[in-house]
């Protein structure tokens, strides 16, 4: 006997009201199957992602992001916590680089909150990279205002923040951790500071990349095809290029 001759009989022998009922339960179960090894409460890794290979989140910024503007990571740079995106897309076209910690960190060269820096000159840098910091920022449109206060006259600032994410847990502990963006919300930050004609906001993810970040599965584990394929309602990660103007 098929599904559909039991539900039938169901229906015919126990009347309406049970034939609903059996029919949610198998109904869910179902749906349920559909989900297959996702069907569960907490993370399918839960270790340090790095040490198995690049996040997903990160292969967009290593990958698609920042070599899309390579050409701009020159002349005096200057990069959050530390200064491997200057080194690897600016070689040679750096001049002088800095690295700015909140507490101080190895290797930084400014210590400074940057929704309250007025100890770094205006009009200072070519080029400011800050990847996924804008999140533990309380002050964001301080942060922001910053951001374009020290930048050169046609320097540019390459942000990227998370649309959707696991909190990192050690930063949230030490910082907190207060946003995820849209497209929309990013672009309207950045157009308080800057020309709307100066700001470039780009999306990336789709409902496999949003799940396997959250998974904590690494870009190794697909095909970078699958990860390259856009939904617009379903964005994990957002890639901001403002210029200020000269």
């Amino acid at each position: 006997m098929s599904l559909d001759q039991a539900m039938k009989a169901v229906k015919q022998l126990l009347g309406m009201r049970v034939y609903r009922m059996v029919k949610r339960i198998v109904r869910g179960r179902q749906r349920g199957d559909l989900l297959g090894s996702l069907r569960r409460v907490t993370p399918v890794f839960d270790d340090d992602i790095w040490k198995r290979g690049e996040p997903i989140g990160r292969f967009y910024v290593n990958r698609r992001f920042l070599p899309a503007y390579a050409d701009d990571v020159r002349g005096h740079v200057l990069e959050i916590s530390e200064s491997v995106y200057t080194k690897w897309f600016g070689k040679d076209k750096v001049t002088k680089s800095d690295v700015l910690h909140l507490t101080g960190c190895p290797g930084s060269t400014i210590v400074a909150d940057l929704t309250n820096a007025d100890h770094i000159p205006s009009n200072t840098f070519d080029c400011i990279i800050i990847t996924f910091t804008l999140q533990f920022i309380y002050g964001i449109s301080a942060a922001v205002r910053t951001l374009q206060r020290i930048l050169k006259p046609g320097g540019v600032v390459l942000a990227t923040f998370d649309a959707s994410s696991r909190i990192s847990r050690v930063d949230m502990d030490l910082y907190g951790e207060y946003w995820r963006v849209t497209t929309a919300s990013a672009r309207r930050l950045f157009e308080e500071q800057f020309p709307q004609n100066a700001v470039t906001v780009k999306a990336y993810g789709n409902v496999l990349a949003v799940a396997a970040q959250i998974h904590g599965f690494i870009r190794e584990d697909f095909y970078e095809a699958e990860l390259d394929s856009y939904d617009p309602d379903i964005e994990l990660v957002i890639g901001v290029r403002a210029v200020k103007p000269v």
